[in-house]
């Protein structure tokens, strides 16, 4: 036991002259001076090694090793041990008489945060919003004009927000959509107008093959994406939400941090005609799948002129003119094959109460797009069950020649009333 106590106390000192040569003398009188010389020489190579602390103030706390005193001197915002700390605005690191040379910030979450040293190597920055709640860990390392490097460490933790404000999607993981649809967005809580654009740079959509995706807000809470023109068929969508810590309003913060997939369909486009009383199917640009007979909306009751997207789908469906605002006109309870063209009320559905002879004839219905059917839907050779069979939702129904105005591009997936520079404008 004699002989184990000293070597822990010279492992365990800076390597002073003083304690060593105290316990020199000990080694000497149980080893030998030959080993004792040995031990000594061994504690003064690892004190030669050994790493300096450099914090220079930078840090206001934060932990720092230097090699040979770099004069390097890196500072870190927040302070190390900051907590409630904002998730936009608040991460800087920075560097005086050197260049930084590598950041990695790491969440508890286990996230990584990306961003950029500036072109002179003095500062970096986040490239977008923090996680809210998360304690974050920041290795910073800088070198000075001789290359002689210094790290610095510092830890953190941000905000918990007051309020949470989630932005409910319209698509689903893995499904299948027609070529006109759109994703939407629609916010639990109003997006102040300063927050917008950091909002959208949140949130994005991308495609494979690539294509050019863009957003467009619709008031303060609904904010829809889509390219140019209709998707390719085949195409993989991808929305990204990367919505946790950016700020929404004065309390708000998203929250969302997910990616969601789809693909979209085969190309399928159909032209309701107001004056031929039809509805034709095309299964590519020019190529003619199906022709059917309609009804469209009489006189009084007009259909929107414009390009419609099919956003719901039902077997049967109540349809009360009352929640059109149309009084007492109608109340069916079994309306067959009925898809949703508009929010205000617009469907392409099965019509089982006219006579045959009405579709490809006469406008006869209160602004839909009447298909002859059967009641109850149950004969799947029916105009309108083969339509339904054959549709998507994300199909486009675009009616035209009627004397009704353009459909508004918000009510319902139909942005693609906008053209491209109204479209990107905001």
């Amino acid at each position: 036991m004699l002989t184990e106590a000293p070597i822990r106390d010279i492992r365990g000192h800076s390597g002073r002259g003083e304690t060593l040569f105290a316990h020199s003398k000990v080694r000497r009188v149980l080893l030998g001076i030959t080993t004792g010389a040995a031990i000594l020489t061994a504690s003064a190579c690892g004190g030669a090694g050994a790493t300096t602390g450099h914090s220079g103030g930078a840090g206001g706390g934060a932990s720092a090793t230097a090699v040979a005193n770099s004069a390097a001197d890196v500072t870190i915002l927040p302070k190390d041990g900051s907590t409630g700390v904002d998730t936009s605005g608040t991460l800087k690191v920075s560097v005086a008489q050197g260049k930084l040379t590598q950041i990695a910030v790491t969440g508890n979450d286990g996230s990584t945060v990306d961003g950029a040293i500036s072109g002179d190597g003095s500062s970096w920055s986040p490239a977008g919003a923090l996680h809210t709640g998360t304690r974050y860990s920041v290795v910073a390392t800088a070198a000075d004009s001789s290359g002689k490097n210094v790290t610095e460490r510092s830890t953190f933790t941000t905000l918990t927000p007051a309020s949470t404000n989630i932005a409910e999607f319209n698509v689903d993981p893995g499904a299948t959509y027609g070529v006109g649809m759109e994703v939407s967005l629609n916010f639990t809580s109003v997006v102040a107008d300063q927050y917008k654009a950091s909002v959208l740079k949140a949130v994005t959509v991308t495609a494979d093959p690539s294509v050019d995706v863009e957003g467009h807000w619709f008031g303060n809470s609904r904010l829809d994406f889509r390219p140019q023109q209709y998707w390719a068929p085949g195409t993989k969508v991808t929305l990204h939400l990367h919505l946790d810590g950016v700020r929404t309003g004065q309390l708000g913060y998203g929250k969302q941090n997910k990616d969601v997939s789809f693909t979209i369909g085969r190309y399928q486009v159909s032209v309701a005609d107001n004056n031929a009383h039809t509805l034709t199917v095309y299964n590519g640009p020019n190529s003619v799948l199906r022709k059917l007979p309609a009804s469209l909306g009489d006189p009084q009751h007009t259909t929107y002129d414009g390009k419609m997207v099919i956003t719901e789908k039902y077997p049967t469906i109540d349809m009360n003119s009352q929640t059109v605002g149309l009084g007492n006109a109608y109340d069916i309870k079994d309306v067959p094959h009925a898809m949703r063209l508009t929010t205000s009320g617009t469907f392409v559905h099965g019509n089982y109460w006219r006579p045959a002879s009405t579709f490809g004839s006469a406008n006869t219905s209160h602004g839909c797009v009447g298909l002859q059917d059967q009641q109850g839907g149950g004969d799947p050779n029916m105009p309108a069950a083969w339509f339904y069979g054959h549709s998507l939702i994300g199909d486009v129904v675009q009616v035209v020649n009627s004397p009704d105005k353009i459909v508004q591009p918000d009510n319902g997936l139909n942005g693609w009333n906008m053209d491209w520079s109204a479209w990107t404008s905001n």
